[in-house]
C-alpha cells in the first residue's frame, strides 16, 4: 500500500470492468490492469462509475481487486488503487467499510449519497462518519448530475480538514466553484478534475491531475498533457490536447463506459464490449464512428512512425 495523498496526482485512470457471458472476464481484466501500469498512468480508481460498480456484488468486487493486484504486478510496478463505494444508507456505508477493511487497497473514491438529498449538514455528518471508520483514505466524489445534490465548497473545505479525507474527484461542473475550491483548499488537499472534457482547462486553473476514462485510449497522449504543462511548455500541452478533446466527446456520445469498452474490445485489450443493464452496448450508428476513428489513429500512428 502506498501513502494516497502524496499519490492522488497525475493522471488516473477508471478502469472498465470488462465481463463475458454475464460473468467477469478475468482473463481481460487482468490484462488490462498489466497493460495499464506498464503505461503512464499514477494509479486506478476501480469499480467506480466507469466500472460499473453499481452492477457489481461484493464477491465480485473483492475478485475485481484481486485480479487488478494481479494485473499491476504482471506490469512490474507498484501502483496505488482506490476502490469506489458508493451508497444511499451511511450505516450500509459503514458495512462496506467493514467489509473491505483488509483489501489490497490503498483508499475508497466515495459519491455522494444518491437519491436522499441530504442537506449540506447531512453530508457533513454522512461523510464525518464514514472517514471516522474507514481503514482507508478517502477522496470524496461531487458528481451532482448524478447523485441530485452537491457538495457545497463550505462542506467541501470542513471536510478536507479530516485526516482521512485526502481529495476530491471534481465532477460538480462549475468552473468558478471549483476555483475557489483550489484557491482555499488547506495544504495536501487535492483536486482531480473527473471531467474528462474540461481536462486542460482544470490543469490551467490548478488542479493536481485527472480522473479520466477517455484515457483509456492513447493513455501516453493524455498523460503528455501534464507532462507539458508541469515542465511550463504550455503551447505543448494546448497542441496536445487539442488532438484528444474530439476523442472525449466520441467517448461520451452515448452513456459511458459503453464507447470505451467497444473500442478496447476492437482493439483487443479486452474480449468483448459486454456491458450490464441497464446500461446497453453502443448503437450501431456510433460504432461506425468509433470504427472510423480507429482506422483514422492508427493511419495517423503508422504515418509517425
Amino acid at each position: 500500500m502506498t501513502d494516497l495523498r502524496s499519490q492522488l496526482q497525475g493522471l488516473w485512470l477508471p478502469l472498465v470492468t470488462p465481463f463475458r457471458d454475464g460473468e467477469l472476464d478475468e482473463a481481460s481484466l487482468r490484462r488490462l490492469a498489466g497493460h495499464y501500469a506498464a503505461g503512464p498512468v499514477d494509479g486506478l480508481i476501480l469499480a467506480a462509475t466507469s466500472g460499473e460498480g453499481m452492477t457489481l456484488g461484493m464477491a465480485e468486487l473483492e475478485r475485481v481487486v484481486a485480479l487488478v493486484r494481479d494485473g499491476i504486478a504482471d506490469g512490474g510496478r507498484t501502483l496505488p488503487v482506490c476502490l469506489g463505494l458508493s451508497g444511499a444508507g451511511t450505516s450500509k456505508m459503514l458495512d462496506a467499510l467493514d467489509e473491505t477493511a483488509d483489501w489490497p487497497i490503498d483508499g475508497y473514491l466515495i459519491a455522494s449519497p444518491y437519491y436522499t438529498r441530504p442537506s449540506q449538514r447531512g453530508l457533513l455528518q454522512h461523510f464525518t462518519a464514514l472517514a471516522d471508520h474507514a481503514a482507508w483514505p478517502i477522496v470524496l466524489y461531487n458528481i451532482p448530475y448524478r447523485t441530485a445534490v452537491s457538495i457545497d465548497n463550505d462542506t467541501l473545505l470542513r471536510l478536507a480538514e479530516h485526516r482521512n479525507i485526502v481529495g476530491l474527484k471534481d465532477c460538480g461542473a462549475d468552473r468558478a466553484r471549483s476555483i475557489e475550491l483550489l484557491r482555499q483548499r488547506p495544504a495536501g488537499f487535492r483536486v482531480l478534475t473527473g471531467e474528462d472534457a474540461h481536462y486542460h482547462e482544470a490543469l490551467t486553473d490548478g488542479a493536481d491531475g485527472a480522473i479520466l476514462l477517455s484515457a483509456h485510449i492513447e493513455t501516453a497522449s493524455f498523460a503528455a498533457v501534464q507532462a507539458h504543462w508541469r515542465e511550463g511548455n504550455r503551447d505543448a500541452a494546448l497542441a496536445c490536447w487539442q488532438g484528444l478533446s474530439e476523442l472525449t466527446s466520441l467517448l461520451f456520445a452515448e452513456p459511458s463506459p459503453a464507447p470505451a469498452k467497444y473500442w478496447l474490445a476492437r482493439t483487443g485489450l479486452i474480449e468483448r464490449a459486454e456491458i450490464r443493464l441497464p446500461m446497453v452496448e453502443v448503437s450501431i450508428a456510433l460504432a461506425a464512428r468509433l470504427d472510423a476513428e480507429i482506422q483514422r489513429r492508427a493511419a495517423a500512428a503508422t504515418r509517425a512512425a
